[in-house]
Order: C-alpha cells, then sequence, then structure tokens
C-alpha cells in the first residue's frame, strides 16, 4: 500500500542583509533569497539591513529568533576575512547548537562553481531559540548556492528522508524538559 504525498508546509523566513553599503533597493542577495523563498512557496515575513556591527547582527537575529513568527533566519554578507566581517564572529557564540554540515555542504557546492575560492567564506548555520539561522556569504552566486543547493530541500516537508521543517517543533526540547540552552 503505497504512503499518501507528504503535503507542502510553508516555512516563515526573515533575511538579514549585513553591509555597510547596501540599501533594500540595491541589495541583490537578499532580492535573490527573498524571490527564491517566495518562488517556492514559503513566507517571507520579514527582511532588513544593517551594518557590519556585532552589536546590531546580534541583536536583530536575536529579535527575530524570539518571534513567534519567524521559523528561519538567513543572513547575507560579513563571511569574509576582512575587519568588517563580523557576522559569524556575532552570531556563532550564540548558537545553542552549531550546524557544521551546513558549512560542509556549502563549500562543497561552492567548490564545484569557485573552486578553491570558497575557503575565502566563513558560511555557517546553528539553532537559536528554537530557530534556525544560516549565516550566508554576501554575493548572490552563494545565495544562489546555499538556496538550490541546500535549503530549498532542508526546507521542504517533503524533502525525503528527513529534512528541517519536522524537527523544528523538537527544537527546544531541551528547554521543556529543564534541559539548558547549551549543546
Amino acid at each position: 500500500m503505497a504512503s499518501e504525498p507528504r503535503p507542502f508546509v510553508p516555512v516563515r523566513i526573515a533575511v538579514l542583509t549585513v553591509s555597510d553599503t547596501r540599501t533594500l533597493a540595491d541589495d541583490k542577495s537578499g532580492q535573490t533569497l527573498a524571490d527564491r523563498i517566495t518562488e517556492t512557496g514559503h513566507v517571507l515575513k520579514a527582511r532588513d539591513i544593517v551594518t557590519d556591527d556585532k552589536d546590531k547582527i546580534r541583536e536583530r537575529v536575536t529579535a527575530w529568533s524570539l518571534d513567534p513568527e519567524i521559523d528561519v533566519i538567513i543572513t547575507t554578507g560579513g563571511t569574509g576575512f576582512t575587519g568588517r566581517d563580523v557576522t559569524p564572529d556575532a552570531l556563532e557564540p550564540i548558537f545553542e547548537k552549531r550546524m557544521d554540515g551546513f558549512s560542509e555542504v556549502f563549500h562543497r557546492i561552492s567548490y564545484d562553481k569557485i573552486g578553491t575560492s570558497t575557503i575565502q567564506s566563513r558560511a555557517t548555520g546553528g539553532v537559536l531559540n528554537a530557530t534556525f539561522v544560516f549565516v550566508l556569504p554576501g554575493s548572490p552566486g552563494a545565495c544562489r548556492d546555499a538556496w538550490d543547493g541546500i535549503l530549498k530541500a532542508q526546507l521542504d516537508y517533503r524533502h525525503m528522508p528527513c529534512n528541517f521543517v519536522e524537527i523544528m517543533p523538537r527544537l527546544d526540547e531541551h528547554l521543556r524538559r529543564g534541559g539548558t540552552k547549551t549543546a
């Protein structure tokens, strides 16, 4: 007996661009993500730009992670090695759990496109306040690679054998059992 196909479940996503120079009008990376999110059937719940400032990045992402209307946060920008590239530095210390596999798969996909230049990105991911957070480079190509090669499938409840959507309700189990927030 064949099982019924799983339904598509829209995920509510916030996009944060980290840049000292971009505005919403000329933010190609954030727009690339926003377009892919809505074209796939998900909900773009919020979109903003903050400067390359650890406190501002951390404040915006933390506020969104506490918003019950946001399931996933994707940042773009600030993952390189220059002095103003601080997004991973702002967010990794506050992740409850790191997602090392996201970075590894992202770099594998990126290597096929740009070769060894992929090592100049500190793309990362993790969980904060039971919300998935993905930290992407600031180029439209990197945003396309991350969405098309990883996030599109993992944010689709129909993707088998497993996906992020099916575990979202359990991301805060450690809190409900009286555990600590640290991994």
